[in-house]
C-alpha cells in the first residue's frame, strides 16, 4: 500500500491494497480550500472536491440546479480533480470519471477497491487516467464522441464525476489474558470434551424465514435497474472526458482496511459545456443592456443651426 509520507501517489493490486495519491502538480499542490460552491454540510463529510482548470489553475465554479451540482467545461481544456481529506485519519477516495474507475479502467463501483489513499488533512490533485505506477493520461474536456468512455463502448454515464470516500478501520484492542493455575486445571477436562465435540462435523444453522424470503443481491440490483426511470435526453453535443497525453505521476502501494463496505460519503458533480448549461437553464443567460426606444424620425432636424464644436 502507499503511505502519504513522501510526495508520491499510490497503486494497489488487491481489495485491501488501495492507491495513495500525494504528489500534485506544482501549480495545483498549493491550491487549498473547501469544496467550491458551498456544498451542503454533512455529518459524515470527510473530503472536499474541486474541479481545477489546469491551464489557468483556477477552480471551476459550481452551479446548483434541481438537486445536482454542475461545472462548465471548456472543450479541449485539461482538468484535475482536487481532493482534500478533512479528517485526521486516512481515507480512501475511489474516483469515477464518466462511470469508469480512473485507476482500473473498469466500470466504477462505490466499493473500497481501486482508489487513492490520502493521509490526515492531505490534499492531492488527480490529473489523469492511471496508466502505470509512473504515468497517467491527462483528463481533458472533449466532445462526447471523443471521450474515453465512448471510445471504449461505454457512453451511458458520460458527463459525471464521482468520488466515493471510505474511512479506515481502526485496529481492535486485544482482550486481557487471565493467568490462573487453578482455573487452568479445572478447565482442562472441559477443553478435552470440547475438542472431541469439535471433531464432529458442524451442522449449518436453519435458515430464518426472513432470510429465505429475501431476494439475492444480484436479483435485487437487476430489479432496481429495470424500474429506474430513463435519464432525460441531454443537449447535444455534450462534453465527456478524453484520454490525453501521458504525464509523469509516480505511485507506490499501501495497505488500507476500510471500516465499511459502503462509502461514508459520495460526491457527485456533473459537467457539460457552458452553452449547454445555459440552454438547459442551469446557468442563467446574461442579460443584455436595455436598448433605447426606437425613434420614428431619427433624422428630423431641430429647426435651428447648431453651434460649432468648441475649439
Amino acid at each position: 500500500m502507499h503511505a502519504p509520507s513522501a510526495p508520491v501517489s499510490a497503486f494497489f493490486s488487491a481489495c485491501l491494497h488501495q492507491r495513495l495519491g500525494i504528489k500534485a502538480l506544482a501549480s495545483l499542490a498549493l491550491l487549498a480550500g473547501s469544496l467550491v460552491g458551498g456544498l451542503p454540510a454533512q455529518a459524515s463529510q470527510l473530503a472536499d472536491v474541486q474541479i481545477i482548470d489546469r491551464s489557468s489553475g483556477r477552480r471551476l465554479p459550481l452551479y446548483y440546479h434541481q438537486g445536482e451540482y454542475w461545472v462548465a467545461g471548456q472543450p479541449g481544456s485539461s482538468y484535475a480533480v482536487d481532493i482534500k481529506n478533512r479528517s485526521r485519519g486516512r481515507i480512501l477516495a475511489v474516483l469515477s470519471i464518466d462511470g469508469i474507475n480512473a485507476i482500473s479502467g473498469q466500470a466504477a463501483a462505490a466499493v473500497p477497491d481501486d482508489g487513492y489513499v490520502l493521509g490526515g488533512r492531505q490534499q492531492w490533485a488527480i490529473s489523469g487516467w492511471r496508466k502505470s505506477d509512473q504515468q497517467v493520461a491527462a483528463f481533458y474536456f472533449s466532445h462526447s464522441d471523443d471521450s474515453y468512455a465512448a471510445r471504449t463502448g461505454r457512453p451511458r454515464d458520460i458527463g459525471v464525476i464521482g468520488v466515493a470516500v471510505f474511512r479506515e478501520r481502526e485496529p481492535q484492542p486485544q482482550p486481557p489474558i487471565l493467568r490462573n493455575r487453578e482455573a487452568q486445571k479445572s478447565s482442562a477436562p472441559a477443553a478435552e470434551a470440547s475438542s472431541a465435540d469439535s471433531a464432529a462435523p458442524a451442522m449449518p444453522p436453519p435458515a430464518s424465514p426472513a432470510a429465505s424470503a429475501a431476494p439475492s443481491a444480484p436479483v435485487a440490483a437487476e430489479s432496481r435497474q429495470a424500474t429506474a426511470p430513463a435519464a432525460p435526453a441531454p443537449v447535444a453535443p455534450r462534453l465527456g472526458t478524453g484520454h490525453g497525453a501521458l504525464e509523469r505521476s509516480v505511485t507506490r502501494t499501501t495497505e488500507f482496511h476500510s471500516a465499511s463496505s459502503s462509502p461514508a460519503q459520495i460526491i457527485r458533480i456533473r459537467y457539460d459545456s457552458h452553452a449547454n448549461l445555459v440552454a438547459q437553464g442551469i446557468i442563467r443567460a446574461p442579460q443584455s443592456a436595455a436598448q433605447p426606444a426606437p425613434r420614428p424620425f431619427p433624422a428630423s432636424p431641430s429647426g435651428y443651426v447648431p453651434d460649432p464644436p468648441a475649439y
